[in-house]
């Protein structure tokens, strides 16, 4: 079992900068595939990154304005977010896999945390 906490959500204005948090407990961070989703009202949950080790991912929406990464000494997952845009407004949500692979749909993660809101306002 893993428990995930996401932080660092908030309102900002359009070409600003945000970075989310998340801190998982339980097994060691490095077993597992991390990764980030977003939904906006109304719409699915889009994935937005993924890392394993030295594997990631992104999603083409965010390539080259975010960035995700790891801490293991603490546990924790970052995505720092650079250039938002109006549309990046959703709640975001941290998840997590024990299998191998950086994956990019919902199913594929067993772990979920509670969300947190990102707003960016034009």
């Amino acid at each position: 079992q893993v428990q995930l906490v996401e932080s660092g959500g908030g309102l900002v204005q359009a070409g600003g900068s945000l970075r989310l948090s998340c801190a998982a407990s339980g097994r060691p961070f490095s077993m597992y595939t991390m990764g980030w989703f977003r939904q906006a009202p109304g719409r699915e949950r889009e994935f937005v990154a993924g890392i394993r080790s030295i594997v990631i991912r992104y999603a083409d929406s965010v390539k080259g304005r975010f960035t995700i990464s790891g801490d293991n000494a603490k546990n924790t997952v970052y995505l720092q977010m650079t250039s938002l845009r109006p549309e990046d407004t959703a709640v975001y949500y941290c998840a997590a896999s024990l299998q191998v692979g950086v994956f990019t749909r919902t199913y594929e993660y067993g772990y979920w945390g509670q969300g947190t809101q990102v707003t960016v306002s034009s």
